[in-house]
């Protein structure tokens, strides 16, 4: 069993699936603005074109408080988004060790500037002497 919720928690918090997660937030949440743009500007300018329509500044104002409301709802669901990604980022490199960079294997010949084997005393290729 644990090593079965260790495979899910494996699974569950890996790149590809959290990314599809947000992805599927963040776009019903921006399904929403484009919803909201659509019933309350476009819809309406439609209708007082097609039907002769007569709106009030009251009822623009309406419909762009609507559209302003949609628009802070997606901005604050893609801060919370934003914050929770980045603790699970953390949660997951938090168990991780460090990679220590590898050392190196070549170094630089002094004279020609090519690149030689680290335990070389010759450069093979302008056969000056290197410490």
């Amino acid at each position: 069993m644990k090593k079965f919720l260790q495979e899910f928690r494996d699974f569950a918090l890996r790149g590809n699936v959290m990314d599809m997660a947000v992805g599927v937030i963040i776009g019903a949440a921006f399904s929403d603005i484009v919803t909201s743009l659509t019933d309350n500007f476009i819809n309406p300018i439609l209708k007082m074109l097609t039907q002769g329509a007569r709106y009030t500044l009251t009822d623009i104002g309406g419909f762009a408080s609507n559209f302003i409301s949609s628009v802070v709802n997606f901005i604050i669901m893609a801060f919370i988004l934003f914050c929770l990604m980045r603790i699970v980022n953390k949660a997951v490199s938090f168990g991780k060790k460090k990679e220590e960079p590898a050392a190196p294997t070549t170094k630089e010949c002094p004279y020609c500037l090519s690149q030689i084997p680290i335990g070389a005393t010759k450069c093979p290729h302008c056969t000056s002497d290197v410490e």
